[in-house]
């Protein structure tokens, strides 16, 4: 059940406190809690309930957990902690006074994951793109104390599906601003996949699998089925020693011979085990564990006999069966195992555009990122600033007909003109330098925040813990942008007022020289 709350903080003087202290305004948790269109998203976060039960935490409490942890890269356990020890952050989440015990335990950070799905996500994140051009448009809306309800009712009229935002702009307006596209790999935190690793990993899991149901068919006088476990992890002990290819293809031949025995036990046993009506021996994980082994068997087996390691869908983790090898080339890292990402930035907002657990070509989604632009603005992008991936004969024809500009060098032989040799190569410097935003945006999600090693474990929280850490990397740019916008006003104010003082002391010098 999920019971409507007053979600929106108006004054600081009511936030209650155990030491008798005034909360500083000017922190940048208070700041940050007046940019999240909160009642916005609370409105989506309420359908997922039902209306009877356990009454759930708020939407401002999951999302501002979520992105406290994403902002400061913890734990589960230690965004409790920081949480419960932290009256700032106890007030971005929406807390009229400070409590001293955990409102809530670490596993409930797991189901905000779940609730929070990466649709949701797009979403908070298109009302946060929209909220953040209008404040530029007024700066004056940046005031800490003014209240957020009228950009929340604004972003509330964002529609479902943030791929296709429908907009009442004209469409005969002139092509302006600049598209960054790029794409990139987020590694999940498995260990390093190797046939002879994985199809042991398998045989072990088979051999539990057996042990189970056997405790369920076993009979007086009669023998369990042999598995030869020792002899297997012995064989697979030695791969040890130093192994040449010869090698290392016979011990996973044995292992493969191992696999295929247990699995042909545990079949028997099962038909066994329907046949006498016994039922709910294994958990629904335990069964889709089964099936991903069978498959993981059966791409060993085929790589095997052709001798290849090469494979569609190839299924590099048991625990983690939707992981993928992602080839990128990169001299660090050929390969990764994750999800495969790509984003825009326009204006410093990012924006995903495509993820996929999937390797995909990345220059084949060009022409709907620059129509969602066009969806966005209601005019198309002036350039497209991306690799040399992006400049195949579709992409070109279609940028050419629509008069956008695709960064790169030119096609063909160059111009017998060396003006415009030099003008065309001053061009492609300048926009590479200013792609050098987008890779800057990979780096900072690489290093500052969690996208360098995906620790969670399911697929839907995955691409939750993806989609928050970009929408907090756009809330903070928008904090900072704030700032910018305040401190230039006062700056600004500050010369107006200095050359005012500089007229008035002039008109007086002016007036005394008139009257002498």
């Amino acid at each position: 059940m999920y019971g409507e709350r007053n979600i929106n903080q108006e004054k600081l003087d009511g936030f209650v406190n155990t030491f008798n202290m005034k909360l500083n305004p000017k922190n940048r948790w208070i700041k940050m809690s007046k940019l999240v269109p909160w009642k916005a998203f609370e409105e989506k976060y309420a359908k997922l309930f039902k209306n009877d039960g356990r009454r759930a935490k708020t939407a401002r409490e999951a999302l501002g957990a979520l992105v406290v942890q994403q902002l400061l890269n913890l734990t589960d356990r230690e965004t409790v902690e920081i949480i419960q020890e932290n009256p700032y952050i106890q007030y971005f989440l929406g807390y009229s006074e400070f409590r001293l015990n955990p409102t809530f335990d670490a596993s409930t950070m797991v189901h905000f994951r779940k609730r929070i799905s990466f649709d949701m996500t797009k979403e908070i994140n298109e009302m946060l793109r929209k909220k953040m051009e209008s404040a530029h448009a007024q700066p004056e809306a940046n005031e800490p104390n003014q209240d957020d309800s009228d950009d929340d009712a604004n972003a509330s009229n964002t529609d479902n599906n943030s791929h296709t935002v429908e907009t009442t702009h004209e469409t005969d307006k002139p092509n302006q601003g600049k598209l960054l596209l790029d794409a990139t790999c987020v590694p999940m935190d498995i260990r390093y996949p190797t046939d002879l690793s994985l199809i042991n990993e398998a045989r072990e899991k088979t051999e539990k699998m057996i042990d189970i149901i056997w405790e369920h068919l076993k009979e007086p006088k009669r023998k369990k089925p042999l598995t030869y476990r020792i002899q297997a992890r012995k064989a697979y002990l030695a791969k040890t020693k130093k192994r040449r290819t010869k090698g290392i293809r016979k011990a996973v031949g044995k292992q493969l011979n191992y696999l295929a025995r247990d699995l042909n036990h545990l079949d028997k046993l099962i038909q066994e085990a329907n046949e006498k009506g016994i039922e709910n021996i294994y958990t629904q994980r335990e069964i889709e564990q089964m099936g991903v082994i069978r498959i993981l068997y059966a791409q060993q087996q085929e790589m095997y006999d052709n001798k290849t390691h090469r494979i569609d869908d190839r299924i590099v983790s048991l625990w983690q069966s939707w992981t993928r090898p992602i080839v990128r080339g990169k001299a660090k890292a050929p390969v990764e195992f994750g999800a495969k990402l790509e984003i825009s930035v326009v204006n410093g907002f990012s924006t995903i555009e495509k993820i996929s657990w999937d390797n995909f070509n990345e220059s084949q989604g060009l022409i709907a990122s620059v129509e969602r632009y066009k969806a966005k603005y209601g005019y198309y992008p002036e350039a497209v600033l991306a690799d040399k991936l992006y400049r195949n004969r579709k992409n070109l024809t279609y940028c050419n007909e629509r008069g956008i500009r695709l960064s790169g060098p030119r096609l063909g032989r160059p111009p017998k003109d060396e003006k415009k040799t030099k003008a065309h190569k001053k061009l492609t410097y300048q926009d590479s330098c200013e792609r050098n935003e987008v890779e800057g945006k990979f780096g900072v999600a690489k290093r500052k925040f969690s996208l360098d090693c995906l620790k969670t474990k399911l697929k839907e929280t995955s691409e939750t813990i993806i989609g928050l850490t970009f929408f907090t990397m756009n809330l903070k740019s928008f904090y900072r942008s704030s700032l910018n916008f305040l401190f230039l006003f006062l700056f600004l104010g500050k010369i107006t007022y200095f050359f005012d003082i500089l007229r008035d002391f002039a008109s007086k010098k002016r007036r005394v020289a008139f009257s002498c």
